[in-house]
């Protein structure tokens, strides 16, 4: 029998069985400002040097994982409609084959793909091999960032979108899972669950170590608003809009010692926060203006989800502002 390093016994088959949610194996891209739909749908974008691309969350619901190449290097976008989580692994640089599949298999609720070369198990959250040649291997994880198409246009127009030719015919207006999004039912059990809010609501999850927050996405204001955090002993900050659907957190401290602050930046997005030497940073976390030019934030461990998905998995967060 092989061995889990979950509880064997949690892990339910999701029903269309291994592959019956498809990956997308050859993503076809076009321009973000010549592809159409609602300005209010959300896309989980990413970038490297350059290249900067964007993935509609209606084509994720469908397939779950893209396998794709940034910078030239294999990546695997892999998104858990249940959980709303999206996260962006590098795929090993050694395999022959580099790329994940959807296994139909779920952990309270949670994707885990498989990888195409070993057949190991990942459990998406936990951000970590579980079962297989490669249990308890955890993925180099890049940053993406989770925002409305009108606001992800506006900030990156000629970076490069995901389409709906992909090979299968899905009905992308449709949303698969028909009311789940906004109601209060849950489809697999999950342990622990935690009603102190509505369990559906969206979350910025930020750990360090084992301690983490939670920061729901619409206690945001309309504009940035930006928290100057400390999560165990490590200087964060967290920034984002409620209207905008928009969440991101860096670490504080620079590689030289330099802890900053952060408050709103005055010009408009993807610069998202300055600090008190007057320098903008972007929403990846990049210098875009001032003295430290084209250096980058430190990254922090964070991605957004479902409030009981993100409890689940760390079930001793605080609550940001609680």
């Amino acid at each position: 029998d092989e061995e889990w390093l979950i509880p064997r016994e949690r892990v339910v088959d999701g029903g269309p069985g291994r592959d019956g949610i498809p990956a997308i194996d050859n993503p076809i891209f076009l321009r973000a400002d010549r592809v159409g739909g609602s300005a209010r749908k959300l896309v989980v974008g990413y970038r490297a040097g350059l290249e900067v691309k964007a993935m509609p969350h209606d084509i994720l619901d469908w397939h779950e994982i893209v396998n794709d190449t940034l910078d030239g290097e294999p990546v695997a976008l892999t998104y858990c409609p249940l959980t709303g989580s999206a996260l962006l692994w590098k795929s090993s640089t050694t395999a022959r084959n580099p790329t994940f599949g959807v296994s139909g298999l779920l952990y309270n609720s949670n994707l885990i793909p498989y990888d195409r070369e070993t057949d190991s198990h990942w459990l998406q959250m936990l951000v970590q091999s579980v079962e297989g040649p490669r249990a308890g291997d955890v993925p180099e994880v890049l940053p993406v960032v989770e925002t409305t198409l009108g606001t992800w246009r506006e900030m990156y127009p000629d970076s490069q979108l995901l389409t709906r030719q992909t090979g299968y015919d899905r009905d992308y207006d449709e949303y698969p899972y028909r009311t789940y999004r906004t109601d209060d039912n849950l489809l697999f059990d999950v342990d622990p669950l935690d009603t102190r809010m509505q369990i559906k609501t969206r979350v910025l999850g930020v750990w360090v170590g084992d301690a983490a927050r939670a920061y729901r996405i619409d206690d945001f204001g309309s504009g940035i608003t930006v928290h100057n955090d400390t999560i165990g002993d490590v200087p964060i900050v967290v920034a984002g809009s409620a209207q905008k659907n928009l969440a991101v957190a860096f670490g504080r401290t620079l590689p030289d010692g330099t802890v900053l602050s952060f408050e709103p930046a005055s010009a408009p997005l993807p610069a998202i926060v300055t600090d008190g030497e007057g320098n903008t940073w972007d929403v990846f976390g990049e210098a875009i203006d001032g003295t430290r030019l084209t250096e980058r934030l430190p990254l922090v461990d964070s991605h957004i989800a479902f409030w009981f998905a993100w409890w689940a998995f760390h079930p001793d967060s605080e609550i940001a502002g609680e």
